[in-house]
């Protein structure tokens, strides 16, 4: 069973399935253009097959490459252009048809660290500003940092996870942690404990006020400080004397702050 907008998919007549199809637009991660027309009839190809004049289609496909940044671009072929500029096409061509919902198929695997973040500010931008739904197919934990308020972790099409994306990398279940710790190597000897903190915390503070009130010593092992769309979260590990782990997870259930044993597997 799968509803998209309330509206059951598969009782579909072919006419309502072919309006749900028109809300729907998609990017993929091989952008998909053809290359015998140029960037502007790429653009223009989804409204020339729903039959819109001429005139709207140009101040369309105009407006879009303006948004895309790709105005310049109109008459340059596919071959012409570089990866990110291809995915930029293939944004503006999703949206001709003024979409509800926006699916992103593995949009930036094919990208370099520096044009995917470009891309991912596109998105964001055409989120706020179009109020289009934004459903992101990645396995790319930063693309789910930089542009998601919220996540579902799929494993052998069975739902992990589920939530705010802040919410649920602040307090990790167990199948998250599995993706998270994979590059985090610690200490095998004393306990290791991960401390999560929201930006309006500071982990100095949180360390400082730690060690001054209970007097024992420990060592911070690593530490990251990360953002999350408008969000920002931090996480430190310390490392400590096994016989101070009760004093020290204690005071942090005191204080209310997020806190987790990090076992060393290696």
């Amino acid at each position: 069973s799968i509803k998209v907008m309330g509206k059951e998919v598969k009782d579909l007549n072919p006419r309502d399935l072919r309006e749900l199809r028109k809300d729907m637009g998609m990017i993929f991660q091989s952008f998909n253009l053809l290359s015998r027309r140029d960037v502007y009839g790429n653009v223009a190809l989804p409204l020339e097959i729903w039959g819109k004049d001429k005139s709207y289609i140009e101040k369309k496909v105009n407006e879009l490459l303006n948004l895309v940044g790709l105005k310049d671009k109109k008459k340059s072929k596919p071959k012409e252009l570089s990866g990110g500029q291809k995915q930029r096409v293939a944004i503006a061509r999703a949206l001709t048809l003024e979409p509800k919902i926006l699916l992103c198929d593995e949009a930036t695997s094919a990208l370099d660290p520096e044009t995917t973040k470009s891309i991912l500010q596109l998105l964001k931008e055409i989120n706020e500003k179009f109020n289009i739904t934004i459903v992101i197919v990645t396995h790319q934990m930063e693309v789910i940092k930089e542009v998601c308020e919220r996540i579902i972790l799929l494993d052998d099409g069975v739902i992990k996870s589920s939530g705010r994306v802040a919410d649920l990398f602040l307090n990790p279940d167990k199948e998250l942690k599995k993706l998270l710790s994979s590059d985090e190597i610690v200490p095998k000897t004393g306990v290791n404990i991960r401390i999560l903190f929201p930006g309006n915390l500071s982990g100095n503070s949180i360390i400082t006020s730690m060690a001054r009130e209970l007097n024992i010593d420990f060592s911070i092992v690593w530490g990251k400080i990360e953002n999350f769309r408008q969000e920002v979260l931090g996480s430190l590990i310390i490392n400590a004397e096994e016989s101070d782990k009760d004093k020290i997870c204690n005071y942090l259930v005191k204080k209310n702050i997020c806190w987790e044993v990090v076992e060393n597997d290696i």
